[in-house]
């Protein structure tokens, strides 16, 4: 046989191997994305992606051998392409469904992501393995010689996964995003399915229907966003979601929380980064920047300018706030993903002229970078403060907390400064956060831990590990600095509990086991998302007022977290006062209370709680008991104020309780309070007026009634200025009654 024809001979099934092997290696690092937005991206989820699409394979080519040996080859593999490109539509539909199913969150964790991918991706590997055997053979029918015919299958297959994973990983997951991608992979082999039987009338019927469902799972028409997500092609629209993307690293997106104020989170993947107030970089929204802020106005006294690294962009919040207070300053951030340095100035107000230095690239090659220019004779440079902001407990990048890491971070410290890590644990367990503290001691010779103070010892914290070249009186500096923020300073009693809960593992760049480490972090944290997924079916019974249905939901969430258990009681107090069972209500929202005392816990809305059963044990008559409880309100109130003086509904809720209370003028301050941070507010002006009106200062909630007509006909609200009118008509005639 001449070998132009061995060539051509060759060609065709060459060709088709490489395409189902550049399919399947596509198909593996899709997986992974689309994973990542239901459970993260770990350890556990590549682990999984990878066995699972390699036992597809395994099983695909033991079947396709079976195939190739009874069926025609041609034909076969039309079928097979033709059933691939289906699955590729299954994959979407599955993928959007069993992210929801609440089975197989009850699953330990590594069984529920393996059993996530498997019954997501099995399928479609499985029958992408199945055409290399059938190409073989048909290869082999053409009288080729078996030795050389063999090897070229698998070498283009090998070359075909080689170039999937390059073109996947480097271009098209970036340029186009996953669900595109599965889409363009369907068409693809559907593709060679009609190439292989151009006369299987099935073919070009599945055709028709693959590009109907493309068109619903794609196109940017209303109607095909609603059937798409009736059907399961699209995830639920979501009006929320102001900007997302899909970077070469992460699936993006920025959320609006509420819309007066406007407050807005920061995704990446299926993990909330941080939070913002649009209005106002002051308002640090997480607790961990709180303590960042406060160590560093703390020890910055005397400086106008800064020299800061932040390890992780995120949203940017910590980073423009050091910018707004320290304008000067030089602030390097070292955030891998351009794509959320761009969606943090596309939708979270970080603007494009800013001072922020952002370094595109693992902090660590940065940081090795810096030392090299040192080495050469380049600048030297030495930051006052490094904040790691770039660990949660999902995906912790294990080479920026290991010892030779530190060692680093130590030499371009300034001699005054202080390196800070935020990091996620449980106290109780605390393997992780005893290691991190083990390997920081390793390198600073002063080390220390702060976390909130209201976060029960056995559930998820954050924890600030803080090292320094030099001692620290972190009291002192929060006595000046977020003295209300209600801090545990971890002691060396603690310190040393945590050493031994780690077993005194230093982490190192040849030993760093940080996912086994954060085993226990993770088992909670699915639990607690399936209680938050009860949380949302029992809300939406409860708006449908499907009552029972509704508290047996509440019930299964803080019997699965018991950290739920002042939210779920509360909501269960409200659904017995609905249905007039106020005995039962009372019950509910004292158990609330209760869990709040066990455990320490200081949850904002336990002051929510007190006033509500404050006033429904006033609506009982039970005068005594309802005042304690609107008193314990006031003083929660006030005590949330001290930490957010310009919150409009703190105020609102402060005037409430001291009005339920009967202290209404205390309560005519808080809704002035509130009137004033918010003029447009209609409701403030209702409250301030009720509460004059019961202190029989007419005049002045007649004043109070003019103001609000007057914005109402701005409004053009004019039927509600009339009513109004007639409101003051009615507090002119009582003013008259008392003056006789």
């Amino acid at each position: 046989m001449s070998k132009s024809r061995s060539f051509f001979l060759i060609l065709i099934p060459s060709a088709t191997v490489f395409t189902s092997s550049f399919c399947i290696m596509v198909l593996e690092l899709v997986a992974g994305r689309l994973i990542a937005r239901h459970l993260g991206s770990s350890l556990y989820t590549w682990t999984s992606v990878i066995g699972i699409v390699l036992a597809g394979i395994m099983i695909g080519n033991y079947l396709g051998g079976r195939i190739a040996d009874r069926f025609n080859a041609r034909k076969t593999l039309a079928v097979l392409f033709g059933i691939c490109s289906l699955t590729c539509v299954v994959v979407v539909v599955l993928n959007n469904l069993v992210g929801e199913w609440l089975l197989l969150w009850k699953l330990s964790w590594p069984l529920r992501v393996l059993s996530h991918v498997c019954l997501v991706f099995l399928l479609p590997s499985i029958l992408l393995g199945t055409i290399s055997p059938v190409v073989t053979k048909m290869a082999l029918d053409r009288g080729l010689p078996t030795g050389r015919t063999v090897g070229d299958i698998y070498a283009w297959g090998a070359a075909g996964s080689i170039a999937g994973t390059f073109v996947a990983g480097f271009y098209l997951i970036a340029a186009m995003g996953t669900i595109a991608i599965i889409w363009t992979i369907g068409g693809a082999l559907l593709l060679m399915a009609i190439l292989y039987w151009t006369r299987f009338w099935v073919l070009y019927i599945w055709a028709a229907i693959f590009l109907a469902l493309i068109t619903m799972g794609t196109a940017p028409f209303e109607w095909a966003k609603s059937v798409g997500s009736s059907i399961g092609l699209r995830k639920q629209s979501d009006k929320s979601v102001l900007y997302e993307d899909e970077s070469q690293y992460c699936y993006i997106a920025v959320r609006q929380l509420s819309a007066n104020p406007d407050i807005r989170e920061f995704m990446q993947d299926k993990l909330r980064h941080s939070e913002i107030a649009m209005a106002d970089i002051d308002e640090l929204r997480y607790f961990y920047t709180k303590i960042y802020a406060g160590i560093t106005h703390g020890l910055s006294k005397e400086k106008d300018r800064l020299s800061v690294m932040v390890i992780g962009g995120g949203g940017y919040v910590y980073p423009r706030y050091i910018e707004k207070h320290w304008p000067d300053s030089r602030i390097d951030v070292a955030e891998i993903d351009p794509g959320v340095t761009e969606a943090a100035m596309r939708a979270f107000g970080l603007k494009r002229n800013t001072s922020i230095n952002t370094i595109s690239m693992d902090a660590r090659n940065y940081v090795d970078e810096l030392l090299e220019q040192e080495r050469t004779g380049g600048e030297k440079t030495r930051y006052d403060f490094i904040y790691e902001d770039a660990i949660n407990d999902y995906s912790v990048p294990f080479q920026l907390v290991t010892d030779e890491f530190n060692e680093k971070i130590s030499t371009i410290l300034a001699d005054d400064g202080v390196y800070l890590v935020n990091l996620i644990d449980i106290y109780e367990s605390g393997q992780f956060l005893g290691a991190v503290i083990n390997t920081i001691k390793d390198t600073l010779a002063y080390v220390y831990v702060l976390t909130e103070d209201k976060i029960a010892r056995s559930t998820r914290n954050t924890f600030v590990v803080i090292g320094s070249k030099h001692e620290l009186n972190l009291r002192s500096i929060f006595a000046s600095y977020g003295k209300n923020l209600g801090l545990w300073y971890l002691t060396e009693s603690d310190i040393e509990y945590l050493n031994k809960q780690s077993r005194g593992i230093v982490l190192t760049d040849d030993y760093a086991p940080v996912e086994n480490l954060l085993a226990p972090v993770v088992r909670q944290s699915a639990k607690e998302i399936l209680a938050r997924r009860y949380l949302k079916q029992a809300e939406k019974l409860k708006r449908d007022k499907k009552w029972h249905h509704s508290i047996l939901k509440y019930e299964k969430a803080l019997q699965l977290d018991p950290s739920m258990s002042i939210k779920a009681y509360n909501e269960i107090g409200i659904i017995h006062v609905a249905q007039g069972n106020l005995e039962k209500a009372v019950q509910a929202f004292q158990n609330a209370i209760d869990y709040q005392q066990q455990v320490g816990s200081e949850e904002n809305i336990i002051a929510s709680i007190h006033f509500n059963l404050g006033v429904l044990l006033g609506e009982m008559d039970r005068t005594q008991q309802s005042i304690q409880h609107l008193h314990k309100a006031s003083e929660l109130f006030r005590g949330e104020l001290a930490e957010n003086p310009d919150d409009v509904i703190l105020w609102t809720r402060l005037g409430n309780a001291l009005a339920s209370a009967g202290d209404f003028k205390e309560a005519t301050e808080a809704f002035r309070k509130a009137l004033a941070l918010n003029p447009n507010n209609m409701p403030s002006y209702d409250n301030l007026v009720k509460a004059l009106e019961y202190q029989g200062r007419y005049d002045e909630a007649i004043e109070v009634l003019q103001k609000q007509i007057q914005l109402m006909k701005q409004h053009g609200d004019n039927s509600g200025a009339t009513g109004l009118q007639k409101y003051i008509e009615l507090l002119q005639y009582k003013k008259s009654k008392q003056e006789k």
